[in-house]
């Protein structure tokens, strides 16, 4: 299709694959320096907005929505939680992330991120194409690639750019770009998934809970005052149909059960889903004129809420780095983006493979495996040096300190 007539002919310095919020915020993060983009994606902007997904944000980045122009909402509508709870061995224990490293993060759901920097590209005029379909992009070793796609009334559009980024997610187009002889690929598939919910009924606790038991793991998180979020360990191929709600409450009560008495608010099951997660890198994250962010390039499973904050700092260094190539530096300042990005996606694969081992009980685990791992925890919420070292790896590193 790729010398097919096209309808429409635009120009445009950088062409985003993905209006998520990588995507949007890349735009966004541009727009304010008065560099125009076009942002298209292949789901609407309702597919988007109602795809339930939960989020917790980083200080810096709760902060950049703030200061950047995007909304003050996560100000007003989110909740900034000052530190978590793991329980396990039947007994609760608080990690006070402000006591420890003087920092905090803010419960806000990813949709909820989408929307403000949706309605943020709506209101500066920005141009993001929802709905799209048949995307090609094309000439990305050249120095002038080209976008190409086919709106809802079946017209045919073409982007000329100087730079693509790709910002298309987990099954990225984008990142297939890079030929196989050129591209590395390093992962690791895990032998558990999350059981998610989402359930109608009131918090049961002010902040995140996570359960470590001999049954399994078990996260409890909040979406509302009377919508919770709540996940736990699962077998990858379990069927979500396979469980009514009463099962649902008593494998969850079972695993966070403990000498305290502490017992979850249950309500109606609203929505149940089988997640599976893996860890993922690819490299490299540029290649010619495309450079690619977020989960395109890169996925860490959800345990240590990794995911969205990387995804916005990809594309905070990103944004430093296409300006720097569409002025005097030229393409050579692209060289710089994967060395800096690369330095804080490894520590967060590191992080979010170490909380996940941590927490979750290994299929097949012998009776030494669990104790090791309540030794573990027991070191992590019995020494300072563990506390500190998980509140500074889960509420992110400033940009500072990765010198």
């Amino acid at each position: 299709m790729a010398d097919a007539v096209v309808d429409t002919v635009a120009s445009v310095p950088v062409a985003v694959i993905g209006a998520g919020p990588a995507g949007l915020m890349l735009a966004h993060l541009l727009g304010r320096a008065g560099v125009d983009t076009t942002v298209v994606d292949t789901r609407t902007r309702h597919e988007i907005e109602t795809t339930q997904r939960a989020g917790i944000l980083e200080a810096d980045a709760a902060r950049d929505l703030v200061d950047t122009g995007v909304s003050d909402r996560v100000l007003r509508e989110g909740h900034e939680h000052e530190g978590v709870e793991l329980r396990f061995g039947g007994r609760p224990h608080r990690l006070d992330f402000k006591q420890l490293v003087g920092a905090s993060v803010w419960l806000y759901p990813q949709t909820d991120v989408f929307t403000d920097l949706a309605d943020a590209r709506d209101r500066d005029g920005g141009t993001v194409r929802f709905g799209i379909r048949d995307t090609e992009v094309l000439d990305v070793t050249t120095r002038a690639p080209r976008v190409r796609y086919t709106t809802p009334d079946g017209a045919r559009h073409e982007i000329r750019a100087r730079y693509v980024v790709g910002a298309d997610g987990s099954r990225s187009m984008c990142r297939n770009l890079v030929p196989e002889d050129r591209r590395v690929r390093v992962g690791k598939e895990y032998p558990f998934a999350w059981f998610g919910i989402m359930a109608e009924a009131p918090a049961s606790a002010p902040e995140l809970v996570y359960a470590h038991s001999e049954h399994g793991f078990a996260l409890i998180s909040q979406r509302t005052e009377t919508v919770q979020r709540m996940y736990f360990q699962c077998s990858p191929d379990e069927s979500a149909e396979a469980w009514p709600d009463d099962r649902i409450w008593e494998t969850l009560q079972a695993r966070v059960a403990g000498e305290d008495g502490f017992r979850l608010n249950e309500g109606p099951v609203l929505e149940k889903t089988v997640l599976r997660f893996r860890s993922f890198v690819q490299e490299p994250m540029r290649w010619g004129s495309m450079a690619l962010a977020g989960d395109a390039a890169h996925t860490v499973p959800p345990t240590g809420a990794r995911g969205l904050n990387l995804a916005l700092h990809d594309v905070k260094v990103l944004a430093d780095v296409l300006l720097r190539a569409l002025g005097p530096a030229g393409e050579a300042a692209l060289d710089d983006y994967q060395p800096r990005a690369l330095q804080r996606i490894w520590r967060a694969q590191n992080f979010s493979h170490w909380m996940t081992q941590l927490l979750h009980t290994p299929p097949g685990g012998s009776p030494f495996d669990l104790r090791r791992q309540l030794g573990e925890l027991d070191n992590v919420v019995g020494t300072r040096a563990g506390r500190s070292y998980l509140a500074e790896q889960y509420t992110g590193w400033p940009v500072a300190s990765q010198g």
